[in-house]
């Protein structure tokens, strides 16, 4: 049975013993009552000699004479007061609950007080409310930068497009170009068509991650020769920027995973420690096996990453890179999109950062 279900019917039957003990406890005192009343009243009245002139005498004379239908009739209205007395608390726990239920998704941050022997709903009440106010500000602080993003993306749109129109609109209009300046203005419109087709691919990618649900179709793959494929790709990124990359893992570790996604995964890191690297420095690749989990790590050098930053770094549409350059920075998914995919593989991915040193630690289950 799931812990909460169980957690829940522990406290109904918790709750409906204590208000039946209280209500057994408040006949038991009512009834000790009564008898000793009816006794210390014996003892009181018995000392004294009453006589028929007196004026209260008819009516101890009568309660003498009626004295089981007295206590009978004082009984039944003691017992049905106090259960009415419950039954009114009772619905009074209800309409607490109701009240609170309410109060729940109000806007103020003000905690839910409900009577002492809610104080387990009030506490449960009160971390419900506390999550749905933490649920709102993250999604307006999503919507934002998605908004935010969408703004920046329509801007980064229009620059390579203008550039495009601009080179082609050089190209027909000037009939006497030489070669040499015909081919430099084709090149630097397949770059910028080429950084179009990329934002454009953002934009999908969004769309993708926000209506779709991410679903694993797994499959032995060799993880040692899977990294060394995508390092060789790389080849021409790393060559740019003047970098070294070592990759430094056992032959033939295998691993059971969506190869596309995991793919997709280590792509991602790649990527990004090659755009956040020191010109001429070097990225580091080691793969550990421990037991039943292997963990990659990627190590670049480059600036170090605020904590404030590093705490948000998987978070969706948060970009790490706020200047919005032409060459770095992306829609701000990839990393949320790679810790949901390991995660998916019932792994962990975690980031560091000290000392211009920049790390993306990977751990996943073996076969």
């Amino acid at each position: 049975m799931n812990k909460k279900i169980k957690s829940k019917i522990e406290f109904k039957r918790a709750l409906s013993i204590r208000i039946l003990m209280q209500f057994m406890a408040a006949i038991a005192i009512f009834t000790i009552s009564i008898i000793a009343f009816y006794v210390l009243s014996l003892y009181v009245f018995s000392r004294f000699t009453w006589y028929s002139s007196d004026l209260i005498y008819p009516l101890l004379h009568w309660i003498n004479d009626n004295i089981r239908s007295v206590i009978i009739v004082i009984c039944g209205i003691g017992y049905f007061t106090i259960f009415v007395r419950y039954w009114i608390k009772t619905l009074g726990y209800l309409e607490d609950i109701i009240h609170a239920t309410e109060n729940i998704y109000d806007s103020n941050d003000e905690l839910i007080v409900l009577p002492v022997d809610l104080k387990e709903v009030e506490s449960q009440m009160n971390q419900i409310k506390l999550n749905v106010r933490h649920n709102e500000r993250a999604a307006k602080e999503a919507e934002q930068r998605k908004n935010d993003l969408v703004v920046y993306l329509a801007h980064d749109l229009k620059t390579p497009l203008t550039s495009v129109i601009g080179y082609l609109t050089l190209l027909r209009d000037e009939s006497q170009i030489s070669e040499e300046l015909r081919e430099k203005y084709l090149s630097i419109s397949l770059e910028k068509a080429e950084r179009l087709e990329e934002l454009i691919n953002e934009f999908f990618e969004i769309t993708r991650f926000n209506l779709s649900n991410l679903t694993l179709e797994l499959s032995r793959v060799n993880l040692t020769r899977m990294l060394e494929q995508i390092t060789y790709e790389f080849e021409p990124m790393l060559s740019d920027k003047g970098l070294n990359c070592t990759l430094t893992a056992p032959p033939d570790i295998a691993i059971k995973c969506d190869i596309n996604k995991m793919q997709r995964v280590f792509d991602n890191l790649f990527r990004n420690a090659i755009n956040y690297s020191f010109q001429n420095s070097s990225i580091e690749i080691t793969v550990v096996q421990k037991e039943n989990r292997v963990i990659l790590k990627f190590l670049n050098h480059g600036n170090t990453i605020p904590k404030e930053k590093l705490n948000r770094i998987f978070e969706q549409f948060y970009r790490l890179d706020t200047s919005r350059t032409t060459n770095t920075g992306g829609a701000g998914l990839g990393l949320a999109i790679a810790k949901q995919i390991v995660e998916l593989h019932q792994g962990t991915i975690v980031a560091f950062s000290e000392n211009e040193i920049i790390a993306f630690e990977v751990t996943i289950p073996v076969l």
